[in-house]
């Protein structure tokens, strides 16, 4: 979330920064609900110290006998204990409205953040590789897993709905194949500790990483109240909830395979056809908590990890420097990782990368304090990912194609195949 008293200290700085958001100015309305709450804090700590000193008035007036000054005290007293009752009433609802307010803000964007409004005002960084020139006309994927009988979406339809699929046989083995690689890269050449999270979670696990309370339509939700994961981010960051770390033991750093689940409330008519946007999904996930003066660091080499991931298996991509109003609600700075598919003739999402600073930490309560120091800061929170495994067998099916409909294997992927090669027709 953010901090009330820098807001109050610089309320233009942070209404310049929420619009670069898209956000009307809420600096004015937030300092007013802070200023109700401090309101009711100030009279109620005023009363109750008033009323301590009347029950001590109590005790004296007893032992001299002073029935009626004892009376009369006790009078004021129960009088303070009904308007204190009341403040504190009173101080918890403007506390709540403050909390809900803060809570539906998104972050405020770096300063080497472009503006923009949407994806047309990201910056292109850099380009790795480049797409292969090919001798026939490159299909899409679900043409390439249709017709190799691997990619079935009607049953996909018939089990579930739409947006579901199921993947057979050898194109099942490439998908369990990439992400076994990418884990192996992660833990071995990266250091992230490999975790098994719970694929459920709780109200506060889901507003600690700020899908609620703003993003809830986005998720599903059991009928006992547990909501599932869109993204592994959302259990392995609370790892570090209600925590004070030791800075010694920073950086965390946490990789995870996962289903992830999401709603697409607003995918409505987009990416229809094919596994690009599914209802579930696998991916690896990669969350690093760090102290606050190593995230700018940390971010770069995160994306590095997964830059890696698509080099390895030797396909293009670009990265790309979101502007302000095409990021997360939770970042403050994302590079976005785009491979090339051959068959769509465009790059598409396959990570991304954010730097969200201490607002994540701030729901949580997640904190850290230097050894021998006594004073706590809030760490820094970051999330990748290591690669979305779907959209990468998405990417491999496309740039690994054959003119006769097959599919090769990346090199890098062999050792998890089974001596499997080449993904082809199996013989009637």
């Amino acid at each position: 979330m953010h901090d009330i008293k820098l807001i109050r200290d610089n309320p233009e700085a942070f209404d310049r920064a929420v619009a670069r958001r898209g956000v009307a100015p809420l600096s004015a309305t937030l300092i007013e609900l802070d200023r109700k709450r401090r309101s009711a804090q100030t009279e109620f700590d005023e009363l109750q110290g008033k009323r301590n000193t009347l029950s001590k008035e109590i005790g004296g007036a007893k032992a001299r006998k002073d029935e009626a000054r004892a009376n009369e005290l006790m009078a004021e007293v129960a009088a303070l204990k009904e308007r204190l009752s009341l403040l504190d009433v009173e101080q918890k609802a403007h506390e709540e409205a403050l909390t809900d307010a803060l809570s539906r803000i998104p972050n405020l964007p770096a300063d080497d953040v472009p503006d923009g409004a949407d994806e047309k005002s990201n910056v292109e960084l850099r380009r790795t590789g480049a797409p292969k020139n090919y001798a026939f006309k490159p299909k899409e994927h679900f043409d390439l897993g249709e017709a190799l009988g691997y990619m079935d979406f009607a049953n996909g339809v018939k089990l579930a709905g739409a947006r579901f699929t199921v993947v057979k046989s050898q194109l099942a083995r490439l998908e369990r194949a990439l992400g076994q690689f990418m884990l192996d890269l992660h833990t071995t050449q990266f250091g992230y500790t490999e975790m098994q999270p719970p694929m459920l979670v709780n109200d506060a696990t889901a507003f600690g990483t700020g899908q609620l309370p703003k993003f809830g339509d986005d998720l599903f939700r059991t009928t006992t109240g547990y909501w599932l994961i869109p993204t592994a981010e959302v259990p392995l960051t609370n790892l570090a909830r209600d925590l004070i770390i030791d800075e010694s033991e920073l950086p965390w750093r946490f990789t995870a395979l996962t289903a992830c689940f999401r709603s697409e409330a607003g995918a409505a008519g987009r990416d229809t056809r094919g596994m690009i946007r599914q209802h579930q999904f696998n991916k690896v996930e990669l969350v690093s908590i760090v102290v606050p003066e190593k995230s700018v660091e940390e971010h770069e080499r995160m994306t590095e990890a997964a830059e890696t991931v698509l080099k390895k298996l030797d396909l293009p991509f670009r990265t790309m420097l979101l502007c302000a109003g095409d990021m997360g609600g939770a970042a403050r700075k994302t590079y976005d990782l785009e491979v090339w598919l051959p068959g769509q003739d465009q790059y598409r999402e396959i990570s991304s990368c954010s730097n969200c600073g201490d607002w994540q930490a701030r729901r949580m309560n997640a904190r850290c304090r230097a050894p021998g120091e006594k004073q706590t800061r809030f760490v820094h929170t970051l999330n990748g990912s290591g690669l979305a495994v779907g959209r990468a067998l998405i990417a491999v099916m496309e740039n690994y194609q054959n003119e006769d409909g097959s599919i090769s294997v990346p090199d890098v992927l062999k050792p998890y195949t089974g001596g499997l090669t080449r993904i082809e027709k199996a013989a009637k």
